[in-house]
């Protein structure tokens, strides 16, 4: 893994966690009436498929991750704004998120292995 592709790991794990602070105790109701909150969470949904797109090929094909689900999320908030479903944002950061989360740490912890043997 290439030291950028690790910088953008980390931006893709600092920003789930970020997501799982927002929404933690927070219902689906809490949710629907918080614009502040459902605003930070699209930036930091674009925030994680934007570094996903910066992560390269070689290393997205080690990562069992849903790379084209996450670019394609971030090109949907980026290009049509103005109809984000907010079933699929509470969706995405309630059911898919955690184990992107996991996914990612995972991956670093790997590449900080071959680092340092």
């Amino acid at each position: 893994m290439a030291k950028s592709d690790l910088l953008y790991l980390g931006h893709m794990l600092d920003a789930a966690r970020e997501t799982q602070q927002l929404i933690t105790g927070m219902s689906r109701a809490q949710f629907d009436q918080d614009r502040t909150a459902r605003l930070a969470l699209v930036h930091l949904v674009q925030t994680i498929g934007e570094a996903a797109k910066r992560v390269s090929q070689a290393q997205q094909i080690l990562i069992p991750i849903p790379w084209p689900q996450i670019r394609g999320m971030r090109n949907r908030i980026v290009h049509d704004y103005t109809n984000i479903n907010n079933d699929v944002l509470w969706d995405t950061v309630t059911l898919h998120i955690p184990p992107l989360i996991a996914a990612l740490d995972q991956a670093i912890i790997d590449f900080k292995k071959l680092q340092n043997p």
